[in-house]
């Protein structure tokens, strides 16, 4: 888990981002930060963070976003802001039911 760099702007946008947590824990895991961030985040905060971060790491943060954060129209725009021609199937949950049959639970 790569932590993002603790500066002000960045903890501001974690603050108001993720405001059931603290900053600096939202800065420790990128990947969940970052996916949080293109969901909610506001046009001015993504100015922000794109200061800060390289579509390398969106892209990065994509390939690994945990189930349950992104929507799909969220999912589906930044696949194609950044670059990927496909949309791939969002992250989903493996969950097994009451018969131990592996049951997929898809995002939002």
């Amino acid at each position: 888990m790569k932590a993002l760099k603790d500066v002000p702007a960045l903890r501001r946008l974690a603050a108001d981002i993720l405001w059931f947590e603290a900053p600096e824990t939202s800065l420790r895991d990128q990947t969940r930060f970052l996916v949080y961030a293109m969901t909610h985040a506001t046009t001015k905060e993504l100015a922000v963070l794109r200061r800060h971060v390289s579509d390398h790491a969106l892209r990065a943060a994509l390939k690994a976003a945990p189930p349950g954060i992104m929507d799909k129209r969220s999912w589906s725009y930044w696949h194609v802001m950044l670059g990927r021609a496909t949309v791939p199937p969002m992250p989903s949950r493996k969950l097994r039911s009451a018969k131990s049959e592996p049951r997929t639970v898809h995002g939002n």
